[in-house]
């Protein structure tokens, strides 16, 4: 007698030749118009733009000024590159080429810019001051100075912060 566990499956696609190329899956889709190629692209070249902003932070003061404006770009980047993506598949198209790299760079380069202006914000008072020594320090030594006296009080309030 058979027994409901004994049942073998079903097989998952009718057996006999399958189309080539196709290996049982959806045929490809066309590629994507080259107004959505273009918006990829431009994704792709300003979420690169924002983390090398990003890298750019030279000056303290003005480093605040270039994290905001990195972090609008990158934010213009995500919306060009998901707008590019959602329209493809609407339309039945494929994706863009680049779309997916602009959409990982650009969450990077965005998620990157906030922390960094969190960290301006938390520590701006310190930031000044080590701006401020740096200014005056002419010499190796006193430029190490400026960074150790800028560790101890980011130490400090570090130590402030998690109580």
């Amino acid at each position: 007698m058979a027994r409901l566990t004994d049942r073998q499956p079903p097989p998952s696609s009718p057996p006999g030749p399958r189309p080539p190329g196709h290996a049982g899956l959806r045929p490809p889709r066309p590629p994507a118009d080259p107004a959505l190629q273009q918006r990829a692209w431009a994704a792709l070249m300003l979420a690169f733009i924002s983390l090398f902003g990003l890298v750019m932070i030279g000056n303290v003061r003005r480093g605040v000024y270039v994290v905001a404006v990195a972090l609008v770009i990158a934010a213009v980047a995500l919306w060009l590159a998901l707008s590019a993506m959602s329209k493809a598949r609407r339309g039945g198209s494929g994706r863009p080429r680049g779309v997916v790299l602009a959409v990982v760079l650009g969450a990077i380069g965005s998620i990157f810019s906030s922390f960094v202006l969190v960290g301006f914000a938390i520590f701006w008072p310190q930031l000044t001051q080590y701006s401020n020594c740096l200014n005056g320090a002419n010499t190796v030594s006193a430029q190490q100075a400026c960074q150790q006296q800028l560790n101890n009080s980011v130490s400090s309030e570090i130590g402030i912060l998690g109580s």
